[in-house]
């Protein structure tokens, strides 16, 4: 069995720190919002600021991480991200903490994540020479570890930093934030294809959109999270809400009902490469999906915390393997002087949908019932199950990774010739 490269611990370990201060944050944040309005439109607000960046320009930062040096791109965007939770920390010591600067930091963070994201991606099949069987092994890892981190430790350690005071969570990520820019600024420099310089941006990032929409892997690839979040944000808008109104639960047991999540995640990331052995990676995604759609249905219908904290473990776990076989997936079948671009794009289209579920959840809560987003949440999964199964079948899958295969034998015969 193939090693992984050293480089890949490094980003491994700033990837998993990083994911550590994520996870106090998405505990935090919610009950942060919670401490200023009741109103389920404006925690709706706080939730959809941090994807519209990939709904304003998604693409385009595609095409821009296609141009840039993406070890640099990563170092410095989590570096910029330190110094900005800096402004909330002090609004939080200063007592002017509000809604619309919760808004505007989210929103900010969004745009280094979506920098961030795309760049890591990226550079990880650069890093790891496209093996389909090592990129299985290295996500793998990354996604066990951060659903770990952001799912298991930081959601209760983010719950009992806000006891200690409105400022702590804040700065607990920026120092995560921190870490991470000086390990992978640490990390080797990997060679990448160079766009033309005469091709335009815009040109650039239509290529990559375009090369997604043409392919029914991709674009099934894509659907399944765009679908998804839809239905995932709708749940986590009201889900604080949920948990206290409808399940009793206090600051402490909503960080240990996140949990339960990241416990199933962990396991879904676990058996994600024995499920893509058994039942090959088409089949697999499509039963993951499957498994999502009910838990979600289990949710809503739980009488008690017991019962609603299986319902996420079994979701996580299906998020948790999706997670680990569709990136790895894409990235060893898409050209890697396209990466970032297909990358940004297939984000994109999951964090567009993001902002249409954050306000779908608030308005059906509003509306309705805290409940009621919950149900609508399962139907939207359940369908997309059914629409993108036969677009992303074993079949499809099969040919596409010979054909990756072949195209990169032909591209390395190309450079022997040259050299």
């Amino acid at each position: 069995m193939t090693t992984l490269p050293t480089g890949f611990n490094r980003l491994w370990t700033a990837q998993t720190i990083s994911s550590l201060g994520d996870g106090v944050m998405h505990a935090a944040l919610p009950l942060l919002a919670l401490t200023l309005t009741r109103d389920p439109m404006a925690l709706a607000v706080v939730t959809a600021a941090g994807t519209l960046p990939w709904l304003l320009f998604g693409v385009l930062g595609g095409a821009l991480v296609d141009r840039w040096d993406r070890r640099r791109t990563m170092w410095v965007t989590d570096a910029a991200r330190a110094v900005l939770l800096a402004i909330p920390a002090g609004a939080a010591v200063l007592d002017v903490l509000s809604i619309p600067l919760l808004a505007a930091v989210a929103f900010l963070l969004g745009v280094g994540g979506l920098f961030f994201d795309t760049a890591a991606t990226a550079y990880l099949p650069d890093l790891l020479g496209r093996d389909p069987a090592l990129l299985e092994r290295a996500n793998a890892r990354l996604r066990t570890t951060q659903t770990a981190a952001s799912g298991f430790v930081g959601p209760p350690a983010g719950s009992a930093l806000l006891a200690l005071g409105r400022s702590v969570p804040l700065v607990a990520d920026a120092v995560s934030f921190a870490l991470s820019a000086l390990l992978v600024r640490s990390l080797p420099a990997t060679s990448r294809p160079v766009s033309p310089a005469r091709e335009s941006l815009l040109r650039q990032a239509r290529a990559g959109a375009a090369y997604v929409f043409r392919d029914r892997l991709l674009l099934g690839l894509a659907l399944r999270p765009a679908v998804g979040n839809i239905a995932f944000v709708a749940v986590e808008t009201v889900l604080a809400l949920f948990a206290h109104d409808r399940l009793g639960l206090a600051t402490f047991g909503f960080g240990l009902l996140l949990t339960a999540e990241a416990t199933g995640g962990l396991l879904g990331a676990g058996i994600a490469s024995f499920l893509s052995r058994r039942l090959g990676t088409g089949t697999a995604l499509t039963c993951t999906a499957a498994v999502e759609g009910f838990a979600i249905l289990g949710l809503a219908s739980a009488p008690n915390p017991y019962a609603a904290g299986v319902a996420l473990a079994v979701c996580g776990a299906g998020m948790g393997a999706t997670m680990v076989l569709a990136p790895s997936l894409r990235q060893a079948i898409v050209p890697a002087h396209l990466m970032g671009r297909v990358t940004s794009t297939s984000r994109m289209l999951a964090m567009c949908a993001a902002p249409f579920g954050a306000f779908l959840g608030g308005w059906l809560a509003a509306t309705s019932d805290v409940r009621t987003p919950l149900y609508a949440a399962a139907g939207l999964l359940l369908t997309m199950t059914a629409v993108t199964a036969t677009m992303t079948n074993n079949r499809r899958v099969e040919a596409a990774l010979r054909g990756a295969a072949a195209d990169d034998g032909s591209v390395r015969r190309d450079t022997a010739d040259l050299l």
